[in-house]
């Protein structure tokens, strides 16, 4: 077996007054296996190669479907906003919630550095 599978979508496709060139698909299935760090043999490149060219073939019958009278769309059903309407509402005090912190200062929440105490370190040398 070659270890290039050489796929040809279709000779010419009509679609009514335009004319589509055939596409040409050339794939090193064993390269692509390498690259991915797979070791396959023989007979899986046989097998892979096989589903690859019945799923190509697939997608040339797809193409070939006349579409033409078919509206462009980004979505198979009608999309409304799904998020609710922007109201404000009352929130928490914000005396409350500091009492409730362990620390606070001028009127924020007081939290620890997160690299510790690396920056003063640095300033020693």
């Amino acid at each position: 077996m070659t270890r290039w599978l050489a796929l040809t979508l279709a000779n010419v496709m009509r679609q009514g007054t335009s004319l589509c060139r055939a596409m040409a698909i050339e794939i090193d299935i064993a390269h692509v296996a390498r690259l991915a760090r797979l070791d396959l043999d023989e007979d899986q490149l046989a097998h892979y190669g096989a589903q690859l060219d019945a799923i190509v073939a697939y997608a040339a019958e797809v193409q070939a479907v006349d579409t033409s009278d078919i509206p462009e769309m980004s979505h198979p059903m009608g999309m409304e906003n799904s998020f609710r309407d922007d109201v404000v509402v009352p929130s928490l005090d914000r005396d409350q919630v500091l009492e409730m912190a362990p620390a606070q200062e001028d009127g924020a929440f007081l939290v620890p550095p997160s690299l510790g105490d690396e920056a003063e370190e640095g300033d020693e040398s």
